[in-house]
Formats: C-alpha cells, structure tokens, sequence
C-alpha cells in the first residue's frame, strides 16, 4: 500500500524521534536499524524511503536529540528567571537526569560516540554544544573571552559529572559526583 507524502513526512520525524532516544541510550552502533524501525513502529524497508544510510539518521537524531536538550534547559532557566542556571544546574546534575537514558543530555550519551563518527555527526555535536556554551553565556551575563571560558569550563564539568556519575553503580559516589559539580559550578559562576 502506497503512503501519502504526509504520512510520509510523519513517519521520517517518528523515526527520528525513536533514534534520537535510542540512540542515547544505547550507542549509534549498539541498535540494529530493524530494531530502530520495529521501534518506530514501521518496517525496515520503510527506512531507505526516508534516509539514505544510518550515518543520515544519526545526523537528523543527534540534531533533534540536540535541540531537544538546548529546550530542556531553557525551559528550566524559564521557571527560574531570577536565577537561571541554578535551575540549569539544579535539574542537570540530579539523580532524576543522571537516570534519564533515552530522554537526557545527548552530549553525555553520545559524546564519545560522535567523536568516533563522520564530519556530519560531528558537525551537528560541534553545533549542539556551541549552542549549550552560548546559553550559559548568558547565564553568567559577562562580556568578553573570560566568559566564554568560563562558559567551556562550567560546561565541561557538568557534561563530565554526568557522565560519571552514569558509570558507577554506587548511588552515594554518583550523587556527591554530581554535588561537588553543582558547588564547584556555582562558585565559577559566582567568580
């Protein structure tokens, strides 16, 4: 049976959004495209109508699954506007997130990986990640290069409090991972 070019279009962004939390969870090579698809809901011979290899979908995933955690911390600066990266801070380095596999920062998730992908994946990381430096630039409301680097640093520290935090078992070390993250980001900040 022949699909309308709407149903179409709604069956690319399904797929998308799929990987784009599959991916995060598992790896770019750590699930099959049948079992993206079967988690799509659509057949596998359905994927080649849409994208012209995985690596193209890894691009579109990692894009999506990129503007998705830039709107996650706007929302968050957004409820706290007096305040806006101790909310940032506040839901990034928590337990809730440090367990949110499909749905949490993709930088943590993939950031190896996509370090071990094409210019393309690449590419759209590089933009994901100039964008999270670009919100916390204005978190710290300072003008000029110092800013920046502190931007890079305070960003790095939460990307790499995560990402440990996710490698241990133990729930009391991953918990004071995170806050020694959190005081060591708000002193930054402060400074």
């Amino acid at each position: 049976m022949r699909v309308s070019r709407v149903q179409a279009a709604e069956n690319r962004q399904t797929v998308i959004n799929v990987a784009s939390r599959l991916f995060r969870e598992r790896g770019f090579d750590g699930i099959g495209l049948k079992d993206l698809m079967e988690g799509a809901g659509l057949t596998q011979g359905a994927f080649y109508k849409q994208f012209a290899s995985k690596e193209d979908l890894a691009v579109e995933a990692s894009k999506r699954a990129l503007e998705s955690a830039s709107t996650r911390w706007s929302d968050a600066a957004a409820r706290n506007p007096d305040d806006p990266l101790s909310a940032v801070i506040g839901f990034y380095l928590s337990a809730d997130h440090r367990e949110e596999r499909m749905e949490g920062c993709p930088i943590v998730a993939l950031g190896s990986d996509a370090a071990r992908q094409g210019p393309d994946v690449k590419a759209e990381f590089e933009a994901g990640i100039k964008a999270h430096l670009d919100v916390l630039g204005r978190f710290i409301a300072k003008e000029g290069k110092g800013s920046r680097d502190k931007a890079m640093a305070i960003l790095a520290t939460m990307v790499g409090a995560v990402t440990l935090a996710r490698a241990v078992n133990d729930t009391d070390l991953a918990r004071a991972l995170l806050d020694a993250a959190a005081a060591l980001v708000r002193e930054a900040a402060a400074a």
